[in-house]
C-alpha cells in the first residue's frame, strides 16, 4: 500500500484532539443524521455539529433529538456559536451554526 490514508465517512471530520469530532449537517433526513452522530458521541467526549444556511434547523433538531430523546441525562449542549459568512464583492451572506455536544 503506497498511501497510508484513512478515509472518514462523508460529513465526518476527525480533529487533532482525540476526544472530539466534527460533523457537518446538511439537508439529509434529521433522524438519519441523529443516528449518524450517536455512535460518534458514544466514542468521543465531544461532538461539534456544524451547519450553514437552510440546514441550520436540521442541526438544531439533531442536537435536540440526541440530548433530549436518545441520551437524556447522559449528554448536554455545551455551547452554541452563531456566525455569518459574507462572500467578497457579492454581498451575499450565509449564516452558520456550531453546536457543541458533550457526553456526561
Amino acid at each position: 500500500m503506497l498511501n497510508d490514508e484513512t478515509h472518514e465517512p462523508q460529513g465526518h471530520e476527525q480533529t487533532e484532539k482525540s476526544d472530539e469530532s466534527i460533523v457537518h449537517i446538511g439537508n439529509d433526513p434529521v433522524m438519519q443524521s441523529a443516528l449518524d452522530v450517536l455512535p460518534i458521541l458514544g466514542n468521543k467526549k465531544k461532538v461539534i455539529i456544524r451547519s450553514k444556511g437552510n440546514s441550520i434547523p436540521n442541526a438544531v433538531a439533531v442536537a435536540n433529538i440526541i440530548t433530549e430523546k436518545m441520551l437524556n441525562g447522559n449528554s448536554k449542549i455545551d455551547k452554541i456559536k452563531l456566525d455569518t459568512d459574507a462572500e467578497a464583492g457579492i454581498g451575499r451572506m450565509t449564516s452558520t451554526i456550531e453546536i457543541i455536544l458533550l457526553k456526561i
